[in-house]
């Protein structure tokens, strides 16, 4: 930090209070926090924070770690995130990381190589990635944080840290997540002895930009998905939807074998202006796991684009992923929508293929074979994933793209067969 430079999370009129105070104030977290960013009172061992996008949750248990770290010198900390990447970037380098919020009398040393922070008292905290939920096997601690529990990829990750969180006298830990309603969080929830707190992006309006609330913010407003990830709701599974999430839950994988067949899948948008739908593209593959075949989502890259925008997405995934062609819905687009793939790779194999049944009908067969635990998704897709588990959106453009990825690997046919190695691209 430059001398004189204020942190991000403090509001104008403070940002002008501490210019005229003791700067050493500008580390005192107790007075910039809202209430609810600091660890509830009462005898708890898990505090669980769970808040739409921007509350400033992250911020809130970096911080609560650096108090635990000091108060207990010598102490061991874990900082667990969903990656390893996570883990680095967002608790450590980030703008609410361990790094950009200690005080200069209390920075550690970071050793990235050993993926861990040492204070100056001697306390260190350990890196750890739910990726590899036995790297927490062994370790043992006397405080932890989990950053973003519901996109977890193996929950049983959380279960591996909470066995090791036993040293000390009152070993507790803090988890903050944008929530899923995924088992890990409804277990939580459930627990008498979790303290949980909730927020929603809105109680930190003043230290976000205001073109977020403008732009993307807006546009999810009275949707189930703003309610979850701008209020930070817990949303009930729609009994009436067609997939469910436990069984996408029970079929995910980390990585994909290798792969007969991969295509791309576009459900095109009739418009590209500020109210239009988004476009769905949707990658998927088809393996064959003891004799049958299974499919394997891979990516889902829908966006609210120009022609010319979603087709260079699309022809990006194809040539990302080898595919073996671009499959698109013509219903509204025509001629057009070949026409605008064929200006950015002239030469992409493409099929256009046309809905002559309803929404539902055609989503279906691609229904029952989740139900057979013939689909599994490669990662978490949390944006594709609500939309296809609240069943009641006008225009599931990725579902609808999804849906013909599926039908066109599982329920046509297709017989062009090229053999691949599976690929896995980290999502964001």
């Amino acid at each position: 930090m430059k001398p004189g430079e204020t942190r991000d999370f403090f509001t104008q009129q403070k940002k002008a209070d501490v210019l005229e105070a003791d700067i050493g104030i500008e580390y005192d977290w107790s007075l910039w926090a809202r209430p609810k960013q600091l660890p509830p009172p009462g005898d708890w061992g898990i505090w669980l924070l769970l808040a739409g996008r921007g509350f400033g949750k992250t911020l809130a248990i970096t911080q609560w770690a650096l108090a635990q770290a000091k108060a207990m010198p010598g102490s061991r900390g874990a900082l667990v995130a969903a990656t390893e990447r996570d883990a680095r970037d967002v608790l450590v380098e980030g703008e609410s990381g361990i790094l950009n919020v200690a005080p200069p009398d209390f920075m550690p040393k970071f050793e990235p190589s050993k993926r861990r922070l040492t204070f100056p008292n001697g306390s260190t905290a350990a890196l750890f990635s739910a990726e590899k939920p036995n790297r927490l096997r062994g370790p043992q601690h006397h405080w932890a944080i989990c950053d973003e529990l519901a996109a977890w990829l193996h929950p049983e990750a959380f279960d591996m840290l909470l066995l090791g969180l036993r040293l000390g006298n009152d070993p507790r830990l803090a988890v903050a997540t944008t929530p899923r309603p995924v088992a890990l969080i409804k277990r939580l929830l459930a627990d008498s002895t979790v303290a949980v707190v909730r927020g929603s992006t809105y109680e930190n309006r003043a230290n976000l930009a205001p073109t977020f609330f403008k732009g993307v913010a807006k546009r999810y407003e009275g949707t189930s998905l703003g309610r979850q990830e701008l209020l930070g709701e817990v949303l009930d599974e729609n009994a009436g939807a067609l997939f469910k999430r436990h069984l996408i839950e029970a079929a995910r994988v980390d990585e994909a074998p290798e792969l007969k067949r991969i295509v791309v899948a576009i459900d095109p948008a009739v418009t590209s202006h500020e109210g239009s739908d988004e476009t769905g593209i949707v990658v998927a593959g088809v393996a064959e796991i003891d004799g049958q075949e299974e499919a394997y989502v891979l990516d889902d890259l829908s966006l609210k684009a120009t022609p010319r925008g979603w087709a260079s997405e699309a022809i990006a995934a194809y040539q990302l992923w080898q595919a073996d062609r671009i499959v698109a819905e013509v219903n509204n687009g025509g001629d057009l929508v070949e026409h605008t793939l064929r200006t950015v790779d002239a030469n992409a194999p493409y099929r256009a293929v046309r809905a002559s049944r309803g929404k539902n009908a055609r989503a279906e067969p691609v229904a029952a074979l989740y139900e057979q635990g013939k689909v599994h998704h490669v990662g978490v897709f949390a944006t594709l994933e609500q939309q296809m588990c609240e069943g009641t959106n006008k225009s599931p453009d990725r579902v609808d793209a999804l849906v013909w990825a599926l039908s066109a690997l599982m329920l046509e046919g297709d017989t062009a067969v090229v053999m691949r190695k599976g690929k896995y691209r980290e999502k964001t």
